[in-house]
């Protein structure tokens, strides 16, 4: 653990991405409650909020990751920032002007900026990080998520009823420059670009075919787009297992969450001092199986009690999958593919999230809120099956798989007389 504070790329990647999750919380929270007060609490207006973040996600996610894979991180990460700081400070002056529906530019320009920023950093941590050191990084890193999505909403709420909308939107932008400041501190010389040769969609193919030659990916590509699915058809529905089931009002939901993310950093926490020692077929597949059971047993329940341990356990259980997930992404991936498996995986996530809220609505009017909640844990089951069946290779493994990918490339390039 110390060894890993010791590093000097990490210190400072976890510096920034500290201070751009705290902004990112500002203005969320002042955007979110600002929409709300003048919308008149338009349902539409704050579910376009959620809908902005999310579609860029889809859109982008697959370009950022090989556009990534050719720039140079450093550079990638500073101009995101600056840009994200910039777009917000050009959203304070259009709503100074009276032009309120400008929030929705602020939070999309956002969300296209990080399906660039994001890949970098996964690359610099590839890049300067001890193998034996990356799963503490990746279990530091979740652990920060974590904490987040407990503090988060309290400081951005705070700094919104303290200040208001604009000294909110102008913290946000002082800290991404900030932490542009900060990754300026980045050695040149370690960060330089790799050299790509081809066309961006040639190089965005090879993405999918290294995706599909690894099986510890299709592995992870199985797990997202189940866990997409299923936490679509779920989440839009909590509320009424709450209203529904332990008849508490709905204001409740909030602590059911908070849970998760205490679960969360708990398992992160633990999982960072046993994670050399981990399995990665028994943390995935496991994993998987409990979170499918607990979907069922919450839509079970009518006991608050019951709920809130199956919730808390449950972010337990979520923290050791993602750290293992990810500590697989950065370890096992090529250096050189780094943005574009991201940018493969990621889109499966969040299209079949879409997807799935979508048809939550009409599929618990066509059936029942429990029927739904069963689906998606057979959908995880689903997940949790498919996983057991990969062999998931060793470092080794993958290290041979990828030289024999490298002879093959070298095969086919055509001979120059």
């Amino acid at each position: 653990m110390k060894s890993i504070w010791g590093n000097r790329i990490f210190l400072t990647v976890f510096v920034t991405d500290t201070l751009e999750n705290i902004g990112i919380w500002i203005r969320n929270m002042a955007l979110l409650y600002y929409v709300m007060e003048t919308s008149g609490n338009n349902p539409t207006a704050v579910s376009l909020l959620t809908a902005i973040e999310l579609v860029p996600i889809l859109l982008f996610s697959i370009i950022g990751g090989a556009l990534a894979d050719r720039w140079n991180p450093k550079r990638t990460m500073m101009t995101g920032n600056l840009l994200s700081a910039l777009s917000v400070l050009l959203i304070v002056y259009l709503l100074w002007h009276g032009m309120w529906v400008a929030v929705f530019f602020a939070t999309f320009i956002s969300a296209v900026v990080s399906q660039f920023s994001q890949p970098s950093s996964a690359k610099l941590l590839k890049r300067h990080i001890p193998e034996e050191h990356v799963g503490v990084a990746v279990s530091i890193s979740q652990s920060m998520s974590a904490l987040f999505l407990l503090g988060g909403p309290v400081i951005g709420s705070f700094f919104y009823e303290q200040w208001g909308i604009y000294p909110s939107l102008i913290a946000m932008a002082a800290l991404f420059l900030l932490s542009t400041l900060i990754l300026s501190l980045l050695p040149n010389a370690a960060t330089a670009p790799e050299e790509q040769n081809g066309t961006l969609f040639s190089e965005i193919k090879a993405g999918f075919a290294y995706v599909k030659n690894h099986p510890s990916l299709r592995g992870i590509a199985l797990a997202f787009a189940c866990l997409g699915l299923a936490s679509g058809l779920i989440n839009p529905l909590e509320v009424f297992l709450v209203t529904e089931r332990l008849q508490l009002p709905k204001e409740s939901v909030q602590w059911f969450v908070a849970l998760e993310g205490l679960g969360m950093l708990v398992g992160g926490v633990f999982a960072s001092l046993s994670v050399q020692r981990l399995n990665s077929r028994f943390v995935i597949t496991g994993g998987l199986i409990f979170f499918a059971l607990s979907i069922v047993v919450e839509a079970l329940s009518v006991w608050g009690v019951v709920t809130a341990s199956m919730r808390f356990f449950t972010g337990i259980g979520m923290a050791f999958l993602e750290i293992v997930i990810g500590m697989r992404m950065i370890k096992f991936v090529d250096e050189a593919y780094v943005g574009r498996v991201n940018g493969t995986i990621t889109p499966l996530l969040v299209g079949l999230m879409m997807i799935g809220s979508f048809a939550a609505g009409p599929l618990m009017q066509m059936t029942s809120l429990i029927s739904v909640f069963v689906i998606a844990g057979a959908i995880v089951l689903v997940a949790a099956w498919g996983c057991s069946r990969i062999p998931w290779e060793t470092a080794s493994d993958a290290a041979a798989l990828e030289s024999k990918e490298a002879a093959r490339s070298a095969d086919s390039l055509p001979v120059h007389e």
